[in-house]
């Protein structure tokens, strides 16, 4: 299949206008990859067919929804990288912990966190490696723009495939159970992760005040003014001595001035500079 050069830019408004997903000419094999098969299981026997029928649709229609769906990126997999988890294991949860001792609580915010490998691994990571955390409110909210990829999330069920991608197997036993030709996560570790679907450009409910962001390979796919309003917005749910994990390709250098970055072990984070106390917010 092919697309138009109408239709792309009318994939590419859309795109912008719901998800902030900029995609400049030259893209369009992207959107002929990602839209393709979904033109096909939708019953459209062309992709110009399947978006003539989209943009008949009122407001923000089902067709829309799962076209936008589909451009968003959802490459994941357990314990991504590496380094960001060795500094979190090392550095960030021991002084989270001396600085929560009277509350013992921690919030964890896994943006963008796609079919939820990096939000079950933080899980598996503070299980094994933090048991005292047991009698503590341990909260992790993984929250991605893909409603099919939060439901994925949400049932915990990995393939064999996805499991062998960065699970070391003592981790695969220790806190999967078989189930068929699958895996599926422990209800214990489960219970630790709650899923949301959430688009990072509009407002932000709900959500707590966090120790520990992890916003990894998110601001890459966005223009400037939408990296700023986000780093923006994420100053304002995280606590004033918490951290902030990017992609290593990502920076807050030359968007917005209120974050100083910080060697931790191998890998970098970031932190809000000159704050002592910030009134929580609800949206970015």
């Amino acid at each position: 299949m092919t697309i138009s050069e109408a239709h792309f830019a009318f994939i590419s408004e859309l795109a912008r206008e719901r998800a902030a997903i900029v995609l400049k000419p030259g893209k369009e094999y992207l959107v002929v990859s990602r839209l393709e098969p979904l033109a096909r299981t939708s019953g459209f026997d062309s992709l110009d067919t399947f978006v003539d029928e989209m943009r008949r649709e009122l407001g923000f229609g089902r067709l829309q929804r799962m076209a936008v769906e589909a451009l968003t990126t959802n490459e994941t997999l357990f314990f991504r990288d590496l380094h960001p988890f060795e500094a979190i294991e090392q550095k960030l949860i021991p002084e989270i912990m001396a600085r929560r001792a009277s509350e013992r609580r921690i919030d964890i915010w896994s943006g963008a966190s796609s079919t939820g490998q990096e939000a079950y691994s933080i899980a598996m990571l503070l299980r094994q490696k933090f048991p005292e955390l047991c009698s503590w409110k341990v909260n992790i909210i993984g929250t991605d723009l893909s409603g099919k990829a939060v439901e994925k999330a949400r049932s915990g069920i990995y393939s064999q495939l996805e499991v062998n991608r960065g699970l070391p197997l003592p981790l695969l036993f220790k806190c999967f159970d078989k189930l068929g030709d699958d895996w599926q996560i422990k209800p214990d570790l489960k219970k630790m992760v709650e899923f949301r679907q959430m688009n990072l450009i509009e407002p932000w409910q709900g959500l707590p005040r966090f120790d520990l962001v992890m916003m990894r390979n998110v601001l890459i796919y966005f223009d400037l003014p939408t990296r700023k309003k986000i780093l923006d917005g994420i100053q304002k749910v995280i606590h004033p001595e918490g951290a902030l994990f990017l992609g290593a390709s990502e920076t807050t250098l030359n968007v917005v001035d209120c974050w100083q970055v910080e060697n931790c072990g191998r890998t970098l984070v970031y932190r809000v500079q000159g704050r002592s106390s910030v009134k929580p917010a609800v949206s970015p």
